[in-house]
């Protein structure tokens, strides 16, 4: 059983900056893909950002340059820093990780969300 623990989001005004934190559980479970996703109203879940656990990572365009992701390893956490923060980032941002007992048994797993507004 997998699970991924979101902290971090709220609202903030554009041009500002949020930290978002995710911490994943797992008994045998390696974790190899971390990273973020987010899904705005009326818009599919797309990706922010991901890493892979030797941090190679990969950024939406719309976000590279503003937003750095980072994980740590030994503790199963992904975080994701927000800076220069815009309207349009607002959506729900899901922490993600593709995991399991072994590379030949794999799955997705997500976290339940948490709310960034980006507003004035």
């Amino acid at each position: 059983q997998v699970q991924l623990v979101e902290s971090g989001g709220g609202l903030v005004q554009p041009g500002g900056s949020l930290r978002l934190s995710c911490a994943a559980s797992g008994s045998g479970i390696n974790f190899y893909s971390m990273g973020w996703y987010r899904q705005a109203p009326g818009k599919q879940r797309e990706l922010v950002a991901t890493a892979t656990p030797n941090s190679v990572t990969n950024y939406a365009e719309s976000v590279k340059g503003r937003f750095t992701i980072s994980r740590d390893n030994a503790k199963n956490t992904v975080s994701l820093l927000m800076n220069s923060l815009k309207p349009e980032d607002t959506a729900v941002y899901y922490c993600y990780t593709r995991a399991g007992p072994s590379i030949f048994q794999i799955r997705d797993y997500w976290g339940q969300g948490t709310q960034v507004t980006v507003s004035s």
